[in-house]
């Protein structure tokens, strides 16, 4: 069953109250499902299907012959499209299942500390290496095939742990986008993310940030970029832009007014920066979004 919630399908999973999760193992030779979110935390791996096009939130990727990415993003609008595929001879294998499997006490277990981790991170989306997809994929390629609901449920626990060992794993959509509050240990840390995510429009002076936290400007840049693997200007132009490619889904605002209420005050500048990030300019982004947003 599906839900048609503005130009994005939401759609209701087979998952009852009793179920842990649900399992779909599918060969096919195309990619026909629309744009669409859920409520369930979904793992998606893929193989044999060169040339897809994958989108969460304002990733857009051609995906390789295999393809691991975990969506734990409440409504995180995603899609797999046919795009430049010309396999038939695609595997497709979709674990959803409730976060209520997890969270409330189990998950705050000091033994479920990556996998927490994980999920959290997850709420952009993330994809996984090469090393990691080949570490799970036998308990994935065989967990449909798993006669025991117990031992399903636990090698999921073992999927999802492995997977969390992970430590390049990449997030896909920007925080922004997704609508998530980025946290992080540092008390500093999230005094200058609240101060950006708050006044990202206006001209936001490296000087300034290192008052708010008492630090001098070179200290600050040190710390900011040791804390998060980012500059402060590489998280100001991320939250920008994250702002802006909602924008570009959400509205009819022209691109010149897109980049001003984005807080960037320069269109050539707005454009470059655009492109050199997610591959494409404002125009091409809005027109291949749009594309993918079927109403069912």
């Amino acid at each position: 069953m599906n839900v048609n919630r503005g130009h994005i399908i939401h759609e209701i999973t087979p998952l009852s109250d009793k179920d842990c999760f649900y399992i779909a193992d599918r060969r096919k030779s195309e990619f026909t499902y629309p744009m669409h979110s859920h409520s369930e935390f979904e793992i998606n791996y893929i193989e044999n299907a060169e040339g897809v096009r994958r989108i969460v939130g304002d990733s857009v990727e051609i995906i390789g012959k295999y393809d691991l990415t975990l969506i734990a993003g409440e409504d995180l609008e995603h899609v797999w499209e046919q795009h430049q595929c010309t396999s038939k001879q695609i595997r497709e294998i979709t674990i959803q299942f409730s976060k209520d499997l997890f969270f409330d006490n189990l998950i705050h277990k000091n033994q479920f500390d990556s996998i927490r981790k994980m999920l959290n991170d997850a709420q952009k989306g993330i994809n996984f290496p090469m090393e990691t997809i080949m570490r799970v994929y036998p308990m994935l390629d065989t967990l449909s095939a798993e006669e025991s609901g117990f031992h399903a449920v636990i090698k999921l626990l073992t999927i999802l742990y492995e997977l969390s060992l992970c430590d390049n794993y990449r997030a896909l959509a920007s925080t922004s986008f997704a609508h998530i509050d980025e946290t992080s240990d540092s008390r500093r840390v999230r005094k200058i993310y609240e101060y950006i995510n708050a006044h990202y429009k206006e001209d936001i002076r490296l000087e300034d940030l290192a008052n708010i936290v008492g630090m001098t400007p070179v200290a600050l840049s040190r710390f900011f970029k040791l804390r998060t693997g980012k500059t402060v200007t590489d998280y100001i132009i991320d939250i920008r832009l994250g702002h802006a490619t909602r924008f570009l889904v959400d509205t009819t605002n022209t691109i010149t007014e897109i980049c001003y209420e984005s807080g960037f005050n320069n269109l050539s500048n707005f454009n470059r920066i655009f492109k050199k990030k997610k591959g494409c300019t404002p125009k091409e982004f809005r027109e291949n979004y749009r594309k993918t947003k079927l109403v069912i």
